[in-house]
């Protein structure tokens, strides 16, 4: 039977606590954490992730760290916007820790204070607002939520990345007057279009007219100007043979005169007897004048073409003209 001496019993209880003191003084950090040391209750250094060396019984590992980026839900709360109107909010924070003597000793408990360091931005951000802002200004709520609770968690060493809102909730009787807003203003846009419509479509028509009438404008004016124009050259042609009638009666040539009435005096009758609303033809008596101004455009035929041409003239002539007492008797017979 095999005994141990007291020797031997010292020595083995000496490996064994050379062996736990190893042990006791290397520390493997994993990846993502860091680790603080404290000696005899005060903090001393930090362990960075992998083989670490400590003094044992005398150093020993405070608090283990997560220095990865980190999410906390914040929890629901009911916010008061500037309008008095009451919704329900909640959101997430996104925080990472890059100081870990500071997340451990500057703050009790780092969670809880993010929480409530959130909420209590929330009712200040949200609050300064109307209901309409909060509803569509998230990214601005979230801008300015990140700014002040990024700065106030700085002494704590940690670094907000981002601060979202989740969730927006209005009460169920402000959803009910928001939609019947919405489908108002949807009716009314829609009058605004229609209305719109017919304002162009009258516009329209009514620049088509406008332009219908300068086009009929523009055509009368036309119409008078070629108007004029005839009666200019008509004057000018009624000019012409009065001055060649002068010029003849100037020379003694009589004949071109009684010619010039008796064409004037026929024209007159013609225009007389086209009359629509001529039914009887009064002659005057003066009519027996006419065949004076015939005598004298017989004597015109009779020296230019012979005479010939001049006695088939008075013959012409003889055939018209009724006699004179049946021309200046009176009026006519009414017709049957």
């Amino acid at each position: 039977m095999m005994t141990f001496s007291g020797f031997d019993v010292f020595s083995i209880a000496l490996v064994v606590l050379v062996i736990l003191t190893l042990f006791a003084g290397v520390k493997t950090v994993p990846q993502g954490f860091a680790w603080t040391v404290e000696r005899f209750g005060k903090f001393t250094r930090t362990l960075s992730p992998g083989l670490n060396l400590i003094i044992p019984f005398f150093d020993r590992v405070g608090r283990k760290v997560n220095m990865m980026e980190q999410v906390i839900a914040i929890p629901e709360q009911e916010v008061i916007t500037k309008d008095n109107a009451t919704v329900t909010v909640d959101g997430v924070a996104f925080y990472q820790v890059f100081d870990a003597a500071k997340a451990s000793y500057e703050v009790s408990d780092l969670n809880q204070a993010i929480i409530v360091l959130t909420m209590t931005n929330i009712r200040s951000v949200m609050g300064a607002m109307d209901l309409d802002q909060v509803l569509s200004h998230r990214d601005e709520i979230n801008e300015r939520l990140l700014r002040v609770v990024d700065a106030a968690v700085s002494p704590w060493g940690l670094k907000v990345n981002r601060i979202e809102i989740k969730d927006i909730v209005p009460p169920a009787d402000l959803v009910e007057a928001m939609g019947r807003q919405m489908k108002a203003e949807r009716v009314k846009r829609a009058d605004i279009l229609q209305a719109e419509g017919q304002r162009q479509s009258e516009i329209l028509r009514a620049e088509g007219a406008k332009q219908g009438q300068i086009l009929q404008a523009e055509g009368r004016r036309e119409a008078a100007f070629r108007d004029a124009e005839a009666r200019e050259r008509s004057a000018e042609a009624e000019a012409k043979a009065t001055q060649m009638v002068s010029e003849a009666i100037a020379k003694g040539d009589v004949a071109a005169l009684n010619y010039f009435i008796a064409d004037k005096y026929i024209k007159a009758f013609g225009q007389l007897a086209d009359s629509p609303n001529q039914k009887i033809i009064m002659l005057p008596i003066e009519a027996m004048s006419i065949l004076g101004s015939l005598a004298g455009i017989g004597e015109i035929a009779k020296a230019t073409f012979g005479e010939g041409s001049a006695a088939a003239q008075a013959a012409a002539r003889r055939g018209s003209v009724p006699p004179s007492g049946t021309a200046g008797s009176g009026p006519a017979a009414p017709p049957r």
